[in-house]
């Protein structure tokens, strides 16, 4: 009896370490959130400035019809935007792409088929980015530094690769996602933009929505009044260049040495 006791005892125990053991193993491997990756610039989410610029950005194009009609809008209130493309919408409206680039507007990627990335197929990233962005240089003679995730799904092997590749990974302001791609009506993206405007924004907006006009429709009030308030639109690269660094802490010593103390 007592040898029956004993080894259930150790089972017991074993079983308590290897428990422990997995815990431990889970805690480690839970996702990682912006509180992770914002410290590190890994992902960037807004720009944190005093400047006033803010940045458009615009997903899953282009578009043959709203593209062009939202290019135009931004010539007219001198504004710059980024454009996060699919790659194999990319091939289709080369063209597109080639005037988004000449308008001095930056050009992202956005994968070649808006593949949703997740634990299980992130060995589908170097194909879907490396497509897209052949497609984007075939387009514009210009390799892409920016990605954004379709969806804003990703995990940690998602962003290594995506540096490893060079590119930065952008999101958006959570108080300046749109939601336009649901047709929500002119009103709501209007008052989504602007009733959250504040500086270093990244505003996330679609050009290709199918059978729908209200993001053209909504920028047709967003533009000027983002211009009369007296901010600028500019592209995310350049929001970027806005950042404001914490201040250096000063050494004792040397202002002691500067003081003569």
């Amino acid at each position: 009896m007592y040898n029956w006791r004993k080894i259930a005892l150790s089972l017991i125990l074993s079983t308590g370490v290897i428990l422990g053991y997995g815990t431990s193993v889970a805690a480690q491997e839970a996702p990682m959130g912006r509180d992770y990756f914002e410290p590190r610039g890994e992902i960037v989410w807004e720009v944190p400035t005093e400047d006033k610029v803010v940045a458009l950005t615009f997903d899953d194009g282009p578009d043959p019809k709203q593209t062009p009609v939202i290019l135009d809008l931004l010539e007219q209130y001198q504004a710059k935007a980024t454009f996060f493309v699919i790659g194999n919408r990319a091939i289709q409206y080369p063209e597109l792409l080639k005037k988004m680039f000449t308008k001095g507007h930056e050009i992202g990627n956005h994968t070649y088929n808006h593949t949703y990335f997740n634990a299980r197929n992130s060995q589908l990233f170097d194909k879907e980015v490396t497509r897209a962005e052949e497609s984007i240089y075939n387009a514009t003679g210009k390799r892409s530094v920016l990605f954004r995730p379709p969806g804003g799904y990703y995990n940690k092997n998602i962003v290594t690769s995506s540096h490893n590749k060079g590119y930065q990974v952008v999101l958006w302001s959570w108080h300046q996602d749109t939601r336009d791609w649901a047709k929500p009506g002119v009103n709501r993206i209007v008052n989504k933009v602007l009733g959250n405007l504040r500086s270093g924004d990244i505003i996330l907006m679609h050009d290709h929505v199918e059978g729908s006009s209200q993001t053209t429709l909504a920028l047709k009030t967003i533009l000027p009044e983002i211009q009369k308030r007296g901010y600028r639109c500019v592209t995310v690269s350049e929001l970027l260049k806005h950042q404001k660094h914490a201040e250096p802490v000063k050494d004792v010593q040397d202002n002691d040495k500067k003081t003569g103390l």
